[in-house]
């Protein structure tokens, strides 16, 4: 890292959060020859976010890119994701909305061809970026938030992630959680240290043990699944999860619309006292299309 303290112009590059440029966005794969998706998924979808019962601000964010170019949906799919900041003031908004706007920025831009490949170079350059601007400023030293995003592409699913936001698959009646919790607790759990009703009571259990923008090093992991006309996802921040057992996701997510699912899912969490910012998305697979 320089020495060099950086300039008023790259303060205010890293610091930016306004709505990126297509023109921008799209220059990387501009080289791909022209081509069609073998098919593509027909969604209906929701997402809510709220404050809570008890936080003054709102740390979560949800952001979606759908293209419409057959091309970029070829090569790069609909990219869906939630984060949840963290840091004092209001440094885990700032961190919330700049991951997941760098994060489509840099994804929709990279020239990789593979899908994971290009999902993790654009989570790395998004740590990067989080944290330069977390060390400009001491009161947004150390902000950081998770990520979760999920990407549909032809007929498969590719998720990344990093913290403890989550991603659920609900098929045929039954929802499984497709990523694992990056916390301190869950992974005492997974290594056989602490049972889950002692994580759930545990003081320890909003740790997050990775997350963009906390070290120079990402690691996140990587999921893919098959995609199937009637999978129901839900995208959602640790304020849901925390209140509404997976069961009760699919009771709610499994039966109604997407708009009404995530209105009833921040209900309930608000209902049990809302001790954090909530945030849920539900992304309904209703169909593809062929060329």
């Amino acid at each position: 890292m320089s020495d060099l303290a950086p300039s008023t112009g790259e303060t205010q590059d890293l610091d930016r959060t306004d709505k990126f440029d297509r023109d921008e966005l799209v220059r990387g794969w501009r080289e791909y020859e022209a081509q069609q998706p073998r098919c593509t998924p027909l969604f209906k979808y929701s997402a809510k976010t709220d404050m809570g019962m008890v936080r003054d601000n709102n740390e979560d964010k949800f952001d979606y890119y759908e293209p419409e170019d057959p091309t970029l949906l070829a090569v790069r799919g609909s990219l869906f994701a939630v984060s949840d900041g963290v840091g004092g003031a209001q440094a885990g908004q700032i961190a919330s909305e700049m991951t997941l706007k760098s994060l489509i920025s840099y994804y929709y831009d990279s020239p990789a061809e593979d899908i994971q490949h290009a999902l993790f170079d654009s989570m790395v350059a998004t740590n990067d970026k989080v944290l330069a601007a977390s060390q400009m400023m001491l009161e947004r030293n150390g902000m950081g938030s998770t990520l979760t995003a999920v990407v549909f592409l032809e007929d498969k699913v590719h998720i990344g992630q990093l913290g403890d936001s989550r991603a659920y698959l609900i098929r045929e009646g039954q929802i499984r959680q497709m990523t694992l919790d990056h916390s301190w607790v869950e992974e005492q759990v997974r290594a056989g240290l602490m049972t889950r009703e002692d994580a759930e009571m545990s003081p320890f259990r909003n740790v997050i043990t990775r997350s963009i923008g906390a070290t120079p090093n990402c690691y996140p992991d990587f999921f893919e699944e098959e995609a199937r006309i009637g999978d129901i996802w839900v995208l959602c921040s640790d304020g849901l999860s925390n209140l509404v057992q997976d069961e009760e996701l699919l009771k709610v997510a499994g039966y109604y619309a997407p708009s009404e699912a995530t209105r009833q899912l921040i209900e309930i969490a608000n209902s049990r006292g809302g001790r954090d910012n909530i945030t849920v998305f539900v992304i309904s697979i209703r169909g593809f299309t062929t060329p």
